[in-house]
């Protein structure tokens, strides 16, 4: 008879479990806001946290609630063992509680947020028509043994003493604090934490959750503190949003702020489609159409195959506005900066539920902070908005949370999830402006705003990089980039044309400036920022030799139109585009033109960038013989000049022709809104115009029932 081969299996030592706790789980407060879900995942209608001892060398945490309660066979069953998937389970299942509610954990892991807290703990609790259970662990005692198995926990079964006659719920104390140090600001901090894990929003947070904290030896320390209802009653803008896959409604309001002649105004549509930004990394390019391929959308009119396991969508935003002019007409200034630095943000919450840490001062999940660096003018930083975003629990399962409990795993979903955030809030963005620039002009601080948004941006980076002791490599050619865009505004004031037209050089130095700021803040690499800001500042000579009137000379308009058709050839068949272009002819006619040529080609290639986003709008699927059409012609009979003519079966213009040259006004999601301006000021220049033609001016196919754009030229003179 030969012996049995042993088994190879893994052993666990009794101290993983400290382990897990202390590394799965950031912060202290983090831990105790993972307690406070558990108590809504167990039914409970109020969670009452307690800070106990503070300033002694023995504070306490308790945490009770009024839930369901444990027996004891769930607690050697289900709460013993580390990982149990009775909630993902119940999840898969759609299985609700008894008060409605899908389960917010699913890994089994939260328990262990009481080992990130304490080395002493003690569990009582007791469920419906059972006996109550004390559970104890000492951490110092059990990290002794040397393998889990030997480590045995302290459980008993006793008659009520905490949950007496039919109340149910659990209690959880843990003594022998890892940081017994609990400050006023941490106590403050964890304050808004714990208030905020249901949503503060209107009627859309839940009425039947409520969790409190108490701070019995320091009360005042949470008394008196602001309340956010009250405070974000005076933010000027609200913004609600809601999409469900295939209609998008927003509801916009400015309300008047006290002391500026601005009257309240109202933006309400509904039933929309929701324009979305492109990818990252794609950004639209045929040349990355592969990757695009192995799973990446490139869609960009949102739809219901892409909020398969996100479910919908919806938003309550309030904006602020932190300039001195207005600040001070709102006043309690210091009391509103105050509240929007701890609650700035823009949150999520998942059946009124908070996700953290979305919302979060670390977290800029939306990266906000660096759109107001690229675009000023859609200036949603974090600081000066409070908002969140809504999904449900039921729908949206391709939302991971991750282990840590810090946000949720970043797949293709949230991805989706992010650009559909994105696009639902760009509207605000865009009404907004329309409010703000009145409220400058009414206040008298219309200035050239280009000014604006090539300092700004350059003096961010200039902090970044004093932060990061950078100063003496970056700042000399931050002074040469200021330089050269002083002596180019000098340069266009003695051509005649208006200082706004330097809008165009921060156009074309946008992903430069994208580009230093995220080496600056994240790693910075010394021999990469000299040569990021020495691009810049190739483009800003570059452009400044382009703007040149000595550039203008004799051109074949019909040279440019074949030239601006090979440029966008790539795009024509990425995007399955039929092009209509008489002067591809041999036959059609020559027409010439004093112009820029290498302006007016960018000018022209715009007008096509444009119209084939839009018809991506109009026509968002594409297979098979293609709907989308662009017809790209020369008139020489136009009224005021031989003119080139781009028109589209797109969904056509909806704003006025002001409107549409306006610098950094724009429907397109992400877009800078510098595209149309940027033609017009190259056809001034050119001493033409950009004009916007009814149908009957043009001989453009009634088939191209979109938009019609005109770049119309002057005669050469005989």
């Amino acid at each position: 008879m030969t012996d049995a081969i042993p088994r190879n299996t893994f052993k666990s030592r009794a101290r993983v479990l400290q382990h897990l706790g202390d590394q799965l789980i950031g912060t202290p407060r983090l831990a105790v806001f993972e307690l406070v879900k558990n108590a809504y995942d167990a039914d409970a209608s109020r969670v009452d946290v307690y800070i106990n001892n503070i300033g002694s060398k023995a504070p306490s945490i308790q945490v009770r609630d009024d839930g369901s309660g444990m027996s004891l066979q769930t607690i050697r069953d289900v709460w013993l063992v580390i990982a149990h998937d009775h909630k993902e389970q119940a999840l898969r299942r759609r299985k609700r509680s008894s008060k409605g509610r899908l389960p917010l954990g699913s890994k089994g892991l939260g328990r262990l947020s009481v080992h990130k807290l304490g080395n002493k703990i003690e569990l009582v609790t007791r469920a419906a028509g059972e006996k109550e259970v004390l559970v104890r662990i000492d951490w110092n005692e059990m990290i002794s043994h040397e393998f889990l198995d030997d480590a045995e926990v302290h459980i008993e079964e006793r008659e009520p003493e905490v949950f007496a006659g039919s109340s149910t719920g659990t209690l959880i104390t843990i003594e022998e604090l890892r940081d017994q140090v609990w400050s006023r600001g941490e106590v403050r901090r964890l304050y808004r934490q714990i208030t905020s894990i249901s949503s503060p929003f209107g009627s859309r947070g839940r009425r039947d959750f409520e969790a409190t904290l108490h701070v019995p030896d320091y009360p005042q320390w949470i008394q008196r503190l602001p309340d956010p209802i009250e405070l974000l009653k005076r933010a000027p803008w609200k913004y609600t949003f809601e999409f469900d896959g295939q209609h998008f409604s927003y509801q916009y309001n400015f309300r008047p702020i006290p002391g500026i002649a601005r009257e309240a105004r109202e933006v309400k549509i509904e039933g929309q489609r929701l324009l979305i930004p492109s990818p990252p990394v794609d950004d639209d390019d045929p040349l990355f159409s592969g990757r695009a391929a192995e799973g990446r959308l490139k869609k960009i009119v949102a739809d219901s195959d892409m909020l398969r396991g996100i479910g919908p969508i919806s938003g309550e935003f309030y904006v602020f506005d932190l300039t001195p002019l207005i600040a001070k007409r709102m006043g309690e200034t210091k009391l509103i900066r105050d509240f929007l630095d701890e609650n700035g943000g823009i949150r999520v919450y998942r059946d009124d539920i908070r996700v953290y840490d979305y919302g979060e001062r670390s977290n800029d999940w939306l990266g906000l902070d660096l759109r107001r660096v690229n675009n000023p003018t859609k200036g949603l930083s974090r600081n000066i908005v409070v908002g969140h975003v809504s999904i449900r629990q039921e729908d949206s399962d391709a939302l991971v949370e991750k282990s840590n409990r810090e946000g949720f795993i970043e797949n293709a979903a949230y991805e989706v999830f992010r650009r559909i955030v994105l696009g639902a809030i760009d509207p605000l963005q865009r009404e907004r402006e329309v409010d703000r620039k009145a409220i400058r002009e009414l206040l008298g601080e219309v200035r050239d705003p280009e000014s604006r948004n090539i300092m700004e941006p350059v003096a961010k980076i200039r902090a970044i990089a004093s932060r990061k002791g950078l100063s003496g490599e970056v700042d000399p050619l931050l002074d040469r980039i200021e330089t050269e865009y002083a002596s180019m505004k000098e340069r266009l004031l003695t051509t005649g044309i208006s200082g706004t037209s330097l809008a165009v050089v921060f156009h074309e130095i946008e992903q430069g400036i994208r580009s230093l700021y995220n080496n600056l803040e994240n790693r910075p690499d010394l021999s990469g920022v000299a040569v990021q800001v020495r691009e810049m500042m190739g483009l800003l000579d570059g452009f400044s030799d382009l703007l040149r009137k000595k550039d203008r000379k004799a051109v074949d308009l019909r040279t440019l139109v074949v030239r601006a058709r090979d440029l966008s050839l790539i795009r024509f068949r990425h995007h399955n585009v039929r092009l209509e272009c008489p002067p591809l002819e041999d036959t059609f006619p020559t027409t010439m033109v004093s112009c820029s040529f290498g302006l007016t080609l960018g000018a022209l290639t715009n007008l096509i960038d444009n119209a084939i986003f839009w018809l991506r709008v109009r026509w968002p699927e594409e297979s098979g013989t293609s709907t989308r059409a662009i017809y790209l012609s020369i008139e020489t009979d136009f009224e005021g000049g031989p003119a080139i003519i781009i028109a589209d079966n797109g969904p056509g213009f909806q704003d006025t022709p002001a409107e549409l040259v306006r610098p950094f006004y724009t429907r397109r999601p992400e877009g800078m809104g510098m595209g149309l301006y940027y033609s017009n000021m190259v056809m001034e220049l050119n001493d033409g115009a950009l004009l916007f033609p009814d149908p009957s001016e043009t001989n453009v196919p009634q088939k191209f029932d979109g938009a019609i754009v005109a770049l119309r030229f002057a005669n050469i003179e005989e």
